[in-house]
């Protein structure tokens, strides 16, 4: 596959690895694409496996509807089912990194039956969140949040003078200047940092659907040097999974764990898979 379709959109899509490998989906973040797990992916691949990685919802040129409510994260999920269906996976294993990995959550606990195992890269369960926001520090963590609701006002910061604010937010974390390059170009297509931040603005529209408790066997990584998602809400998400879970913690890993942890990961993510098979 290179493009799957649901309704009017049409997704790009990195199908890799062996072609009757168990197939495991990968989901990016903010402001990330499919490519922030090529450096993952080939180890994946070297264990067997196959993995298919779409530009998500706004992150695809023909996938990038106007209006913050056509990205509430029951279409985010809904766009996941529709790889799968075009696929023809009835299941797979699901990993997700940053907002992907609000997705996988989201999938897992409204689908279980369509995700064989779930590996959340950084990203705690959104209630373990929500917790954190009210009792730990999450809240100044996530400040940047509140500013990406405002109409217009981000766009004209981050992109201005070539997106200078966008590079450096991800050369702090320490992310490779061609993968910094290759993401602040995406988001200077038309309308594409918009729709990235409207995954943010459409927030509102998800508050009234829990998750509920995941019943998938789960995998969590987080790195210690996370600045944006602390060790409160990572510790509490173990409340929120009657599955087996296994929380790692890299402690020299930043945010960026698919581009800068991926061997280790890939790791993780194999053994998480065949323990699970």
């Amino acid at each position: 596959m290179d493009s799957f379709s649901r309704g009017d959109l049409v997704f790009d899509v990195r199908d890799s690895g062996p072609a009757d490998g168990a197939p495991v989906v990968l989901l990016h973040g903010f402001p990330q694409d499919a490519g922030a797990f090529d450096r993952l992916s080939p180890v994946l691949h070297s264990a067997g496996l196959r993995t298919l990685a779409p530009d998500q919802r706004g992150y695809s040129p023909r996938a990038r509807p106007e209006g913050r409510s056509a990205y509430a994260l029951r279409e985010l999920v809904d766009d996941v089912l529709a790889l799968l269906d075009a696929a023809g996976l009835q299941s797979a294993h699901v990993v997700g990194h940053d907002w992907g990995g609000i997705v996988a959550w989201a999938l897992a606990g409204w689908h279980p039956w369509r995700v064989r195992t779930l590996t959340a890269l950084s990203v705690p369960h959104p209630a373990a969140m929500s917790q954190a926001l009210v009792h730990s520090d999450q809240a100044l963590r996530s400040s940047y949040m509140g500013f990406f609701q405002l109409p217009l006002v981000p766009e004209g910061v981050l992109l201005a003078g070539g997106g200078a604010a966008l590079r450096r937010m991800l050369r702090s974390g320490g992310l490779p200047p061609d993968l910094v390059d290759s993401y602040v170009a995406r988001m200077q297509q038309p309308g594409a940092l918009t729709a990235a931040l409207n995954w943010y603005r459409a927030l509102p529209y998800g508050a009234r659907t829990p998750l509920g408790t995941i019943k998938v066997p789960t995998l969590h990584v987080w790195g210690a040097r996370d600045a944006f998602l602390g060790r409160a809400a990572t510790e509490a998400t173990a409340r929120f999974v009657e599955a087996p879970y296994a929380l790692e913690v890299l402690e020299d890993a930043d945010h960026w764990i698919p581009e800068l942890a991926a061997e280790r990961t890939g790791e993780l993510i194999t053994a998480h898979v065949r323990t699970s098979s």
